[in-house]
């Protein structure tokens, strides 16, 4: 295709983009926020009377809710189970893919605990609790550790997914897509039924997170209406306590990765990824800024053959950023529905958080959709998404930049290992 038609295509696009009504050109993101500032204003408006806002406007974010809640089971069951069988591909590539998996893996799970330890410490949630009466939530006695873990593994297929016991739910995943891999190509229709029923969550979670903005309105209203404005203090030091939580990781734990396994200098690649950085923390789109960071740790010396295998993995199961924002913000709700965490609870976040990593980081509006899996893992309640969802755009820009900053981390110590590894190969030989 000659550039004269790819520009004339493109001004075709331009062109219908101007045509269209001012409410089609704005984002999803500005019509939450719009939501959330119409729902603050209607709840301000219904303090006198929050009856009204409870029995009319209430029951449009508990339709939301229960939107979001039907679809978790299965999209967590079948976007597993599709990321499992994509493994099959990296299992070919061999030792790199092996070591890359593990590597998306365990920065991870060090992100959600960086994230877990910040909200505790600095006590995310404080200056605010809602009172009782808002809560779902009932108080359950705390399983021991190994209570705990004997309980992720389920003896029913059925029952994990009525109770929407997430860990269990993902292991019987996890069970079964490894199960479809080891069935060869006697499993081909078992696939092809996976993946086409992947897509179909795909299709009805976009659904779903296109009518966020209602279920926004509909949720925060009534809040304001009973509580008052004060319930939006916290949201601050939310993004706060977010913010210093994926700086102290992107310093401490990419700085340290990149030293010892990359034999690079910090600073250096601080540098070198700058680009991609900015660019992703200001268009929060991770696939958008592949390239961008596909040029830039090509610059920093990793091969081309590396950067095109690591990087969009990793934009497919490295999720650091989201690991520390499903962290701080299962804490913060928490703490505002004056409710203690326990070590066990803080465990199954992790533990959610990092095999959950595994399918949903491509799906739609993944951050909200894994939140609800989270809160949901432990116990506590998912209207507490409705407190976040506002503020989740400022949070997504600081998230999408640490989970590209991950992906180029990783290619770069892969490389070096791998380019190390070759060099001692070739000095044996020589010897």
């Amino acid at each position: 295709m000659s550039d004269t038609t790819l520009h004339h295509e493109e001004g075709q696009r331009e062109r219908a983009a101007a045509t269209k009504p001012w409410y089609k050109r704005l984002s999803l993101t500005t019509w939450i926020f719009i939501a959330l500032v119409l729902g603050v204003l209607c709840g301000l408006g219904l303090q006198s009377n929050p009856d009204f806002a409870d029995t009319y406007i209430k029951p449009i974010g508990t339709v939301f809710l229960n939107l979001i809640k039907m679809i978790v089971v299965p999209l967590v069951v079948f976007s597993i189970m599709t990321g499992i069988i994509s493994l099959q591909d990296i299992k070919k590539v061999g030792a790199i893919g092996g070591k890359t998996v593990a590597f998306y893996m365990i920065t991870t799970a060090f992100a959600v605990v960086i994230g877990l330890l910040f909200a505790n410490v600095l006590h995310v949630g404080g200056g605010y609790t809602l009172p009782a009466s808002e809560l779902t939530y009932e108080a359950k006695e705390s399983p021991s550790f190994i209570d705990t873990l004997v309980n992720i593994f389920p003896s029913n297929f059925f029952q994990p997914m009525a109770d929407a016991t997430m860990l269990q739910i993902i292991v019987i995943a996890l069970v079964f897509g490894f199960g479809i891999i080891a069935a060869g190509k006697k499993a081909e229709p078992v696939v092809h039924f996976v993946e086409g029923m992947n897509e179909v969550c795909l299709k009805v979670i976009h659904g779903i997170i296109c009518f966020a903005p209602f279920g926004v309105f509909g949720l925060i209203a009534p809040v304001i209406a009973s509580n008052g404005p004060d319930v939006l203090l916290p949201l601050l030091w939310l993004i706060l306590v977010a913010y210093l939580a994926m700086a102290a990781h992107l310093v401490v734990v990419y700085s340290g990765m990149v030293r010892a396994l990359g034999k690079m200098s910090p600073i250096a690649f601080f540098r070198g990824i700058a680009p991609a950085f900015l660019f992703a923390f200001s268009s929060a789109s991770s696939v958008g800024t592949l390239p961008m960071n596909m040029d830039c740790t090509r610059k920093m010396g990793a091969s081309k053959e590396m950067t095109s295998f690591v990087l969009p993995l990793g934009a497919t199961i490295n999720m650091d950023g989201t690991a520390i924002y499903q962290g701080v913000c299962a804490v913060f709700i928490a703490q505002v529905f004056g409710i203690d965490l326990t070590i066990q609870q803080q465990l199954v976040i992790v533990l959610t958080t990092v095999l959950a990593s595994i399918g949903t980081a491509g799906v739609p509006g993944s951050g909200m959709i894994m939140l609800a899996m989270v809160l949901t893992s432990v116990n506590l309640p998912v209207e507490g998404i409705a407190l976040v969802a506002g503020v989740d755009r400022i949070l997504d820009m600081m998230r999408t930049a640490l989970n590209i900053t991950g992906d180029s981390a990783c290619c770069i110590c892969i490389d070096s290992m791998d380019k190390r590894k070759k060099q001692k190969k070739s000095q044996k030989a020589q010897a």
